[in-house]
C-alpha cells in the first residue's frame, strides 16, 4: 500500500511552443517548394524549358550557294566564290590572354589592312561576345589569319558574288550586298530563285560540347541558275562601240539595245558609263543607273516610219504616191514647221530618207485623230515594255482629247512625247515582226511569248521596204552593212529646258537587219555629243553597223545583199534594185 501512495501520476503536458513553431516552419518551407514546383512544371514550364534550350539547344545551317547567271549560251555572268569571314569573341580574348604576343595582332592588322590600334578597339570590350573583324577575306587570307592562332579569333565560311564580265553587263546582272541579296538588276528581281533555302540541323548538346539528341533536320532547296537572253558576244561588241562612241563625241552618255524580233528576247543592252561591280569603291549613282530603260528622251525622226505606217493603213497614200513638201516649210496654226531644204514632191521612201517634217506631218494631219494616236500607243510608248527590270520608265505619252493640229505636226516627227531606248527598240522589232507585238523578255525563253498583232502585216512588211531608203540614198549612210540590205531611220533631237529647248541633243539611230526578213532591231542612243557632230547619221548610225555586223556573224543569218544585188527571202519579200 506504501508503494502506491508514493507513486507519482504522469499527466500529458502540451507541445513546447518552439516545436510548434518548428513544424510549421517546415510545412512552410515545404508546402512553398511543393507549390513553386508545380507551378514551374503544370502551370508555367516554358520559361524555364526555354533558358535550358538556350544552355544546349544549337541549330546549324547547312551553307547553300548563291545559283550562278549565265548568258543564253552559258557564259557566267555571276558566280559565287568561296570567302572567309574573320570574326572574335572578346571575352575569350580576354579570358585566354590573346594580347600576349604583340606582333601576332599586328600581323593580323596588316594582312586585313587596318590598323593595329582599330582591331584592338573591336575587341577591347570583354562583355561582348561576338564581333567581325573582317568580312570576306579570301581563302589564302584566311589560311594564314588561322596560323597566327590568336585565342578568340575565327573564321567562318561564306561566299561572295563575282562578276566575270564586270563593267560590260553590269546594269543588266545588279549587285547583291555583303550578305549575298540582291539589291539591284537581276540580282534582285529574281532573289529568291536564286537565294533557294539552307537546310537546318537543330541538336541538343551535353555540358562538354557533344550533340547528345537531335530534334530536327530540314533538308536544304538549292538555289536555281539563270539563263538570261543576253549573248554575251553581242553584248561585249556593242558595249566596245558604244564606249568608243561616247569618247570619242565626248558625250555625256549612251545606251545601246538589241532585241530577236522573232521572240522578243534582249540580245543586248548596254550602258555608258558604266561600273565595275567587282569592287564598287568611288562608284556614283549615276554610273549603275540602266539608262537604256530609265532615261527617257524625245525620239525625234525615228517615229517617222509609224506616220507612214499609220498612212498606209488608213489608204490616205500609197507607197508609189508622192507626197508635197515645197517649198521647204508650211505654216500650222501660226507656227512653223520646216526642213533642211525644199525637196519638192517626194515618195514616201523620199519622205523618210530625206527625214522630211514637212512631209510626215502632212501624213499626220490626214490621220483621223484616234486612229494617230493610237499608233503610238499600239507601239508601246506610254507603257512598260514587260521586261521586268527595276527601273523602268514608261516614258511619257499625253492622253487628251483636244489636240491642234501643230501638236499634231510635231507629235509626227516624235516631239511631244517621250520614250525609253528599250521602247523604241520595241517599237523597231514590231514592224520587224510584221507588226506583231510581244512582251520583251531579259530570260532565254524556249517558246516565244503569244504575240498580239497591232499593224497589218502587208503595210509593215512595205514601211521597212521604204526605210531601206535612208540607208541607201539618205541620212544613214553610215550604217550599211557589208552584204545585208538595213532598214532604219536617224534621228536628231534636241534637250527640253526650263522654258524650251536648249543647245544639247540627242544623236538616234534604229533599224533592222537584214530586211528582207528582219532578225534583230537595234537602237543607238548618244546623248549630248559635243562640237559639230552631233546627228544621230553622223554619232549613232557607225555605232549601228558595227554592232549589226557582229550580230549577223554570231548568229549566224545568211547574207540577203551579195555583190550589191538583193535576194529575195521566203516569206518576206523584198523588193530590187534592179
Amino acid at each position: 500500500m506504501a508503494v502506491k501512495r508514493n507513486a507519482r501520476i504522469l499527466r500529458p503536458e502540451p507541445l513546447p511552443i518552439r516545436f510548434m513553431v518548428l513544424v510549421a516552419g517546415m510545412c512552410l518551407v515545404f508546402g512553398s517548394l511543393l507549390a513553386r514546383a508545380a507551378y514551374i512544371q503544370v502551370i508555367e514550364p516554358d520559361r524555364l524549358r526555354m533558358e535550358g534550350d538556350l544552355r544546349s539547344v544549337r541549330v546549324a545551317q547547312e551553307r547553300v550557294q548563291r545559283g550562278n547567271i549565265t548568258d543564253r549560251n552559258g557564259i557566267e555572268l555571276a558566280i559565287s566564290v568561296p570567302v572567309h569571314t574573320v570574326w572574335a569573341d572578346p571575352k575569350v580574348v580576354h579570358d585566354r590572354n590573346g594580347f600576349a604576343d604583340p606582333r601576332r595582332w599586328q600581323a593580323l592588322a596588316e594582312v586585313l589592312n587596318t590598323s593595329e590600334e582599330q582591331l584592338l578597339r573591336k575587341v577591347e570590350n570583354p562583355q561582348r561576345r561576338f564581333v567581325y573583324l573582317e568580312r570576306m577575306v579570301t581563302p589564302a587570307v584566311a589560311n594564314y589569319i588561322h596560323q597566327l592562332r590568336i585565342p578568340g579569333v575565327g573564321l567562318k565560311e561564306e561566299s561572295r558574288r563575282f562578276y566575270p564580265t564586270g563593267e560590260i553587263s553590269a546594269h543588266i546582272i545588279g549587285i547583291t550586298n555583303i550578305d549575298a541579296e540582291g539589291i539591284d538588276g537581276v540580282e534582285a528581281i529574281y532573289n529568291d530563285l536564286l537565294t533557294g533555302t539552307p537546310g537546318q540541323r537543330r541538336y541538343r548538346k551535353d555540358g562538354s560540347g557533344r550533340m547528345v539528341e537531335e530534334l530536327e533536320f530540314t533538308e536544304s532547296e538549292l538555289p536555281q541558275d539563270l539563263t538570261l537572253s543576253i549573248d554575251q558576244r553581242i553584248q561585249t561588241v556593242a558595249y566596245r562601240e558604244l564606249t568608243k562612241a561616247v569618247r570619242y563625241h565626248q558625250a555625256t552618255s549612251g545606251s545601246v539595245v538589241v532585241l530577236d524580233v522573232e521572240t522578243g528576247e534582249v540580245l543586248a543592252m548596254v550602258n555608258n558609263p558604266s561600273y565595275n561591280p567587282n569592287n564598287r569603291a568611288g562608284v556614283q549613282p549615276h554610273q549603275m543607273r540602266n539608262r537604256a530603260i530609265a532615261d527617257s528622251f524625245e525620239p525625234g525622226s525615228t517615229v517617222k516610219p509609224l506616220v507612214v505606217l499609220g498612212a498606209l493603213q488608213a489608204g490616205i497614200v500609197r507607197a508609189d504616191e508622192t507626197v508635197k513638201t515645197s517649198p521647204g516649210w508650211m505654216r500650222i496654226g501660226g507656227r512653223r514647221v520646216q526642213d533642211a531644204r525644199n525637196y519638192g514632191d517626194l515618195d514616201l521612201a523620199g519622205v523618210l530618207a530625206h527625214s522630211s517634217n514637212v512631209g510626215t506631218s502632212r501624213l499626220a494631219l490626214e490621220l483621223e485623230l484616234n486612229d494617230f494616236l493610237d499608233l503610238y500607243g499600239q507601239a508601246g510608248f506610254g507603257n512598260d515594255t514587260g521586261i521586268n527590270l527595276l527601273g523602268e520608265s514608261s516614258g511619257f505619252m499625253q492622253h487628251r482629247t483636244r489636240w491642234s493640229d501643230f501638236e499634231k505636226a510635231t507629235l509626227s516627227f516624235g516631239y511631244g512625247l517621250s520614250a525609253t531606248t528599250l521602247q523604241l527598240a520595241q517599237m523597231y522589232a514590231i514592224l520587224g515582226n510584221g507588226g506583231v507585238k510581244r512582251p520583251l523578255s531579259i530570260i532565254k525563253v524556249d517558246e516565244p511569248h503569244p504575240g498580239r498583232r497591232v499593224f497589218s502585216r502587208e503595210y509593215t512588211q512595205q514601211t521597212v521596204q521604204l526605210m531601206e531608203a535612208v540607208i541607201q540614198e539618205g541620212t544613214g549612210s553610215r550604217a550599211r552593212v557589208p552584204g545585208y540590205r538595213v532598214a532604219g531611220k536617224t534621228g536628231t533631237s534636241r534637250k527640253a529646258v526650263a522654258g524650251g529647248y536648249g543647245d544639247e541633243y540627242i544623236g538616234l539611230f534604229a533599224g533592222l537587219i537584214p530586211a528582207s526578213r528582219p532578225r534583230v532591231a537595234i537602237v543607238v542612243m548618244i546623248n549630248e555629243p559635243a562640237g559639230d557632230s552631233y546627228h544621230g547619221g553622223t554619232v549613232a548610225a557607225p555605232v549601228f553597223a558595227k554592232v549589226a555586223e557582229e550580230a549577223m556573224r554570231v548568229l549566224n543569218v545568211a547574207p540577203d545583199n551579195l555583190n550589191g544585188r538583193e535576194l529575195r527571202v521566203a516569206g518576206w519579200g523584198g523588193r530590187s534594185n534592179d
